[in-house]
């Protein structure tokens, strides 16, 4: 019974134009807002992701080592004759470390950084994104299918070569959340 309702959850999830809210996991990561809208600017998402560091990444940060959260879009074109065709992809990277001469965290995106004095400052900033266009005004008519694949994560390729041997099978440093979500007509 368990297995069936499973394949139905995920046969759900994998529909475009479903958007789904993710259960809180074993990583310990929640999408818990995702939409998508068309403008005149573009296609602009918004998310809202809820999560916490464990104590492992804690840890790691105060000893110096710096991690890096990516936040990767796909705008995608659905088609019945053909796979769905990429229309846009959008990321932002994150670089997040810990000053401890200064006693500040500091956040690095597009080569710009900002100080903050509390980690739940930055963590703060990372959980949210509003309006980030993530592709140019969407071609064709409005009768076309649109959707988003969305993916957030920590990722553990930026760490030091040692350090990923070493992390094989720790649940505490895989933090991802993905979901799709359509992109609705314009009002």
């Amino acid at each position: 019974m368990q297995r069936s309702t499973a394949a139905a959850l995920a046969a759900i999830l994998a529909q475009p134009g479903r958007q789904a809210l993710a259960a809180p996991g074993r990583s310990g990561i929640e999408l818990a807002r995702l939409s998508a809208q068309r403008s005149d600017e573009g296609v602009l998402l918004s998310y809202e992701v809820r999560f916490d560091l464990s104590r492992d990444i804690e840890q790691a940060l105060y000893k110096g080592l710096s991690v890096v959260f990516v936040a990767e879009a796909e705008v995608h074109k659905s088609r019945w004759y053909w796979t769905d065709q990429v229309v846009a992809t959008a990321t932002r990277r994150w670089r997040l470390a810990y000053q401890p001469l200064t006693r500040q965290w500091r956040l690095s995106f597009d080569g710009l950084s900002r100080h903050y004095s509390r980690l739940s400052e930055v963590l703060e900033v990372l959980r949210h994104g509003i309006q980030w266009r993530i592709a140019d005004a969407l071609p064709g008519s409005d009768s076309e299918d649109y959707y988003v694949d969305f993916v957030f994560k920590l990722d553990t390729s930026e760490l030091p070569r040692p350090m990923q041997f070493g992390l094989g099978g720790q649940s505490d440093w895989d933090l991802i959340v993905q979901r799709r979500t359509s992109v609705p007509l314009p009002r």
